[in-house]
């Protein structure tokens, strides 16, 4: 069965949320959602998540699943927030405890914080399968953007999270905790190895002046026109290219409470003896 796939887009965060569902009534997963965050208020609100929950609502679909791709350091996760509203189960590469364990000694969160995975209902192996009703879902394990990075490949479609962009654009940064350059290159040649016409669908689109966004293309148009890894860059000429462009790229404006709340699944820190939650700003070390 060739699956259904609604794409939104949220201006804001240059984020791409799929939802991927078998038939109008059936069963549906939500791919990296997103959760609206102001910070300069510090104040969440959940508008991009509940256009999802609209559709979501109007296709009269049951979630089996709220997916990401890695711990996002760009956005917010909704995957939290939808599924108190409508249910599924959480899930991400079985790797996240890596990217836990280093966020939780940079914003020395402690013993309070579990990093072990254990906020997602499902941490996911390289190879894995599962259903999303009468889909069949496979897991890649691509990581270089960060350690702990995957793919979902339903039918033809794959879902590569920020490990690949449009074409004119390029890949991810390599310079967080754990990235790798080399490792990136590996895992894109390996994506690049599936048939031609496989749909690549990103997470984020960042369109030169005149180009309209745009959520996929194919195998084919990567090899052929990707700026960064088309066919004939060695992995040599990738890295030098990645690392010395990743030494001028700022860090994204919302990484430091992104990453805080996308360890946690999207979900708050523990409220204080206010009944304040509060997000951490380490000064001087990242």
């Amino acid at each position: 069965m060739a699956p259904q796939i609604k794409t939104f887009f949220d201006p804001a965060t240059w984020t791409f949320t799929h939802v991927v569902y078998d038939r109008v009534g059936g069963r549906a997963a939500i791919i990296d959602p997103v959760l609206d965050y102001d910070p300069k208020s510090g104040r969440l609100t959940s508008a991009s998540a509940e256009t999802v929950a609209a559709f979501i609502r109007e296709q009269r679909l049951t979630v089996d699943w709220l997916l990401e791709t890695h711990a996002h350091a760009d956005h917010v996760s909704g995957g939290h927030h939808l599924q108190a509203e409508l249910g599924g189960q959480l899930g991400i590469g079985e790797h996240i405890t890596i990217v836990q364990e280093t966020f939780q000694k940079i914003f020395n969160l402690g013993a309070a914080f579990a990093a072990d995975g254990s906020q997602f209902q499902a941490r996911f192996a390289d190879g894995a399968r599962f259903a999303i009703g009468d889909l069949e879902a496979e897991v890649l394990f691509v990581p270089g953007h960060t350690p702990a990075c995957i793919a979902y490949k339903v039918d033809d479609a794959v879902f590569v999270g920020d490990t690949l962009f449009a074409p004119d654009v390029g890949t991810a940064r390599c310079d967080f905790p754990g990235g790798d350059a080399r490792t990136l290159y590996r895992s894109i040649r390996r994506l690049l190895e599936m048939p031609a016409e496989t749909r690549i669908f990103f997470c984020h689109d960042y369109p030169p002046e005149g180009r309209e966004i745009t959520p996929m293309c194919t195998v084919a148009d990567q090899r052929e026109r990707n700026i960064h890894v088309h066919d004939g860059v060695s992995e040599a000429a990738f890295v030098e290219m990645r690392s010395a462009r990743d030494r001028t790229l700022a860090m994204p404006v919302l990484i430091l409470p992104a990453i805080q709340l996308n360890i946690r699944a999207g979900e708050l820190p523990p409220p204080e003896d206010n009944g304040v939650a509060y997000l951490k700003i380490p000064l001087n070390l990242l």
